[in-house]
């Protein structure tokens, strides 16, 4: 039986690692195709919060699909619409950027049938006690694909000028979309159990002594860093490189160091160091952005890059690992897993969206380098926040193995 679900792990693994390489090999240049049509930042800030509120409804409502129908046929459909995603980008063209929000919609619609299912069936084919392991070859796979995919398209990019270089990157990956959805079928049906509980994640909220407050609160705090650096920093690297190989070059060599970081981290990172490895690598993801403040250059955006590289695996496996394992704490959580599973995602898309809105806010006001720099420092020093308020239940010992 174990050998089995470690056959159905390194499978799931597979069927996200070909989604992650289509992700990245489009969604890499996404956002610089559109800045290309029009330069505003605000433009490609609302364009992320339409994402992310499609995310976050695609996982509440599509919970009761997942919970009491076929999973699989919703990690499908994931795969299904974010192919379906690109090619309106390949029919539109530079027009799609007057359509930004309903862009937005699918896209976000595609991320969160895909990931709300990956995420149940993770749950159900990992233990407490290999979850930080998968989660390192999870992590594996996103620097391996992040290595890849934007080198490619930056030199496919840079060989045919203009929007021919951007079409056969759109239709490289949608061809390894589809790859991925053939692949998917060799998973297991995974059977359903229960009745879908729409507001179980208020009340596991309200809920006193729940340990998913402090999670809770830990994970809005990472999505106020995500939310606004998963498009700002390849914006940046564009504006000060106006190459598209160069921005291909910056993911490759940040890739590289991650996927040694990530494989040191899946290998020896233990959950009695969960603590402490959130401390230092949310001081050290705030150390990285300071060389900024003296320059915003290329050079500089590469020794954050690196830097963050390293030690993002010391914040992201303890985050991710917990919340999984609080999912695990008894029959009756595990049950919920659905639900806590939408409660998860749900905090993650409010720092997010909180985050993207004080970004608009603030370059609508003044969209200085200076002030950009100083607003990515606040952002980034959020990690702490993620750590302070999820030390007490990391220490305990109580909700994760030893």
């Amino acid at each position: 039986m174990k050998s089995l679900l470690r056959n159905q792990a390194v499978l799931l693994l597979a069927v996200a690692g070909l989604y992650m390489l289509a992700s990245v090999l489009a969604g890499t240049f996404l956002n610089v195709y559109l800045w290309k049509s029009r330069q505003n930042f605000a433009m490609i800030g609302w364009f992320t919060v339409a994402q992310q509120v499609a995310v976050g409804l695609s996982f509440w409502v599509g919970g009761k699909w997942v919970k009491e129908h076929n999973k699989m046929n919703a990690l499908r459909l994931g795969i299904a619409v974010s192919g379906f995603f690109y090619l309106l980008v390949l029919w539109l063209g530079g027009q799609a950027v007057h359509y930004i929000w309903p862009f937005g919609l699918i896209l976000g619609l595609s991320i969160g049938f895909f990931w709300l299912a990956f995420n149940i069936v993770f749950f159900e084919i990992t233990e407490a006690v290999n979850r930080d392991f998968f989660n390192g070859w999870m992590g594996l796979l996103g620097s391996f694909t992040g290595i890849v995919g934007p080198w490619v398209s930056g030199w496919l990019i840079s060989l045919w000028p203009g929007e021919h270089g951007y079409r056969v990157v759109f239709i490289i990956s949608l061809c390894t979309y589809g790859i991925s959805a053939v692949l998917s079928f060799l998973l297991q049906k995974r059977k359903s159990e229960g009745t879908y509980l729409w507001l179980e994640p208020w009340k596991e909220l309200r809920r006193a002594g729940s340990p998913w407050r402090p999670a809770a609160a830990a994970l809005l705090f990472q999505g106020l860093r995500e939310g606004v650096f998963s498009f700002l920093i390849g914006l940046l690297v564009y504006i000060a490189a106006r190459e598209e190989s160069k921005l291909g070059q910056f993911a490759l060599i940040t890739s590289v160091v991650s996927l040694i970081s990530y494989f040191v981290a899946g290998k020896w990172f233990k959950p009695k160091f969960r603590s402490a490895g959130m401390l230092a690598g949310g001081l050290l993801l705030v150390a990285v952005i300071t060389p900024l403040l003296w320059k915003v250059s290329y050079g500089t955006l590469l020794i954050m890059g690196i830097g963050t590289s390293l030690c993002i695996p010391l914040y992201m496996l303890p985050m991710v690992s917990t919340s999984f394992d609080l999912m695990g704490l008894s029959a009756e959580a595990a049950g919920k897993r659905v639900e806590l599973v939408v409660l998860r995602e749900l905090s993650l898309m409010s720092g997010r969206l909180l985050g993207v809105f004080v970004f608009i806010a603030v370059l609508s006001v003044n969209d200085s380098p200076q002030v950009i720099t100083l607003l990515m420092l606040l952002l980034g020093a959020s990690p702490l926040g993620s750590w302070l308020v999820l030390r007490r239940l990391l220490r305990s010992g109580k909700y994760h193995p030893s």
